[in-house]
């Protein structure tokens, strides 16, 4: 991956605790055993502390795993990584919802809380 930017923007309210829901529903990466495409959603739900996540900037970072073949829980995980390293939130959970494959769903939840 080139490393799209994620870009944040301060809080407006950050004295006030309330939660960020986005969903990404035409979320799609790359089986690293096959070759073929995986779809999916990923959710991102945080209640943020000082800055918030830029929309247009996190759509193009999520559009670097097109081509990129991982496996769903190293994906959810390093989308939660990188997500808490560009905007330091209070909480955030990151759910990755992919589409049946061989008649198997599968969801994956990774989730941080500030200390």
């Amino acid at each position: 991956m080139d490393g799209s930017p994620l870009e944040t923007f301060p809080n407006p309210r950050p004295g006030r605790p309330y939660e960020i829901d986005t969903l990404c529903p035409e979320f799609t990466s790359m089986c690293p055993k096959t070759g073929l495409p995986d779809f999916g959603e990923i959710r991102i739900t945080y209640v943020p502390d000082r800055s918030c996540l830029e929309l247009k900037s996190l759509k193009y970072y999520l559009l670097q795993f097109r081509n990129e073949g991982v496996f769903y829980e190293a994906l959810t995980n390093r989308i939660l990584d990188d997500l808490v390293a560009a905007c330091a939130p209070r909480r955030m959970t990151v759910i990755g919802q992919f589409t049946p494959r061989g008649g198997i769903r599968t969801s994956v939840t990774a989730t941080y809380e500030q200390s």
